[in-house]
């Protein structure tokens, strides 16, 4: 297997090259839009250029290449930013998928496509591959695009949607929400979390694994990735501040509303993770078990 990853500076991009740098009958090729961050940890992985936006890039990278699979991380995945600037939000997560699900297609390359669970209008989770989208914000909208250029290519393909992903990376400029709550309660800050949405979150190790499941097994179709741990960010935090004995009188419960955000959140989210399960052998660590697996990789990190 030949794999070309995009996106291996973000969060899943550099725990999906941490897992198949390893795995043995597997050239890896990284590829990001700015220069490589994994360089001093992975010396060994080679890494290619490669701004997915740009038609000629995509299709230059890979006919180079001819990787017997893709998995694309890349993406624009803040929904405020998204909301705000929608025309590259449709640039990176619609236009890039375009150019690469049409490569992929003619040089029978398996596609494996990360998605989201702001596909979702948020009103019954949690949810099954099946059920019907309806986003309530542009990312959200961007995402399903992108999955319906997917399904509508000749070529192979996988989607994985996934939920509120946390974990530790390196040299990597934004936090989540299970890192963000630790350092705040270790610093005595006191911090508001909204108790009235839900979700399934989803440790980065787990996703990486799923999607290396998918790719291993040329999998096809839509498969639903994330923990088995359904609750709320608050309920999230009080689980953070219980196990590192931090003081949860510093958290504040409070609702959506609270917070003036360009894009709408869908309340009810996560995830039923059957599928992946029966058909890939899935198995995702505990919220517990994630949770206290992040905190020694941060402490590692110092």
């Amino acid at each position: 297997m030949k794999i070309l990853l995009t996106g291996s500076n973000g969060l899943l991009g550099q725990k999906l090259v941490a897992r198949l740098q390893q795995e043995p009958g597997v050239e890896l090729v990284a590829t990001s839009r700015g220069p490589n961050k994994l360089a001093a940890h992975f010396p060994a992985v080679r890494f290619v250029p490669l701004d997915v936006s740009s038609a000629a890039q995509v299709q230059q990278v890979l006919a180079h290449e001819r990787p017997t699979h893709v998995i694309h991380t890349a993406a624009m995945t803040n929904a405020d930013e998204c909301e705000l600037n929608r025309a590259a939000c449709w640039q990176h997560n619609v236009s890039a998928v375009q150019h690469l699900a049409a490569a992929c297609a003619a040089l029978d390359t398996h596609l494996t496509h990360l998605s989201t669970d702001f596909v979702f209008s948020g009103e019954a989770g949690p949810l099954a591959e099946d059920a019907v989208p309806a986003p309530v914000n542009f990312y959200g909208e961007s995402k399903l695009a992108a999955e319906h250029v997917v399904q509508a290519s000749t070529g192979r393909w996988a989607i994985a949607r996934t939920v509120l992903v946390y974990g530790v990376a390196h040299d990597y400029g934004r936090t989540n929400l299970v890192l963000w709550v630790r350092d705040s309660l270790r610093a005595g800050q006191r911090i508001k979390v909204v108790a009235d949405q839900w979700r399934t979150p989803t440790l980065a190790e787990d996703l990486a694994e799923g999607c290396w499941l998918l790719a291993r097994q040329a999998a096809q179709g839509i498969y639903h990735l994330s923990g088995d741990d359904f609750l709320t960010p608050y309920d999230l935090a009080l689980r953070v501040a219980a196990q590192f004995n931090l003081d949860a009188a510093l958290i504040e419960r409070v609702d959506a509303s609270t917070f003036s955000q360009p894009a709408r959140r869908p309340a009810r989210t996560g995830f039923r993770i059957e599928k992946a399960r029966q058909e890939l052998g899935y198995r995702p660590h505990s919220l517990a078990e994630g949770i206290a697996l992040v905190s020694h990789q941060r402490d590692e990190a110092g």
